[in-house]
């Protein structure tokens, strides 16, 4: 008799109470195993990296980075993971976001937890799952990511790439200019080295750029 190995999952929820709720609604799964919790995103990443976790439940409004934000980093040191977005918000923008950024699912909290277990299963398999209230809105997301993949009109003046930098992102590179390591930002900011790490790595997907080194010779040149 072929024994079924249960899911490895990642709950990564800033509210603490319905993070252990939903753990303990998974406990009561034989097919389900949580191998970690996490309460934002710098925490989610080491955890992830930590037990490499076959799926990860993802909350988006997280303190400092969102989920979405922290869906790169996360495919990034758990290559293997799919994501399932567990969320409140019913923007179907939070929706694009998330389909852009590599999520496998899109689940409103309101979701029942038989629901919930066949999405985990069917997203294991090799599905996408959305709630059926964001069904409608998925169209508009799909409208939503299509300029991405749209040539810019050949007359169009190239943007500031500097300009889609949030003012966060702005001020980290203003410390990597001045050559300082993430710990170093983390501790001036008061906020995780993690956190910073996620930053750059936005940062240097924003500017196309591929090292810190080249980020600091972009922010002198702007500067100098």
């Amino acid at each position: 008799m072929t024994t079924t190995a249960p899911v490895r999952i990642l709950v990564v929820d800033d509210h603490t109470l319905f993070r252990r709720g939903l753990i303990a609604l998974l406990a009561g799964e034989t097919r389900f195993a949580v191998v970690a919790e996490a309460g934002d995103a710098g925490e989610a990443m080491r955890r992830a990296a930590e037990t490499r976790p076959d799926l990860i439940l993802l909350d988006n409004h997280l303190p400092g980075v969102s989920g979405v934000d922290a869906l790169a980093g996360l495919r990034e040191v758990a290559p293997e993971a799919r994501v399932i977005m567990l969320t409140v918000s019913e923007d179907e923008r939070d929706l694009a976001a998330a389909l852009r950024g590599g999520a496998r699912g899109y689940l409103l909290k309101t979701v029942d937890s038989d629901v919930l277990a066949a999405a985990i299963l069917r997203t294991m398999a090799g599905d996408s799952v959305v709630s059926p209230e964001m069904t409608s809105k998925l169209v508009a997301a799909f409208q939503s990511l299509q300029p991405q993949r749209a040539e810019p009109p050949a007359a169009a003046p190239p943007a500031d790439p500097y300009q889609t930098l949030s003012p966060r992102e702005q001020e980290i590179l203003a410390h990597i200019a001045r050559g300082a390591s993430n710990k170093e930002i983390a501790r001036a900011l008061d906020i995780a080295e993690t956190t910073v790490k996620i930053h750059v790595q936005h940062i240097l997907r924003k500017l196309n750029l591929n090292s810190r080194v080249q980020a600091a010779v972009y922010a002198a040149g702007r500067t100098g």
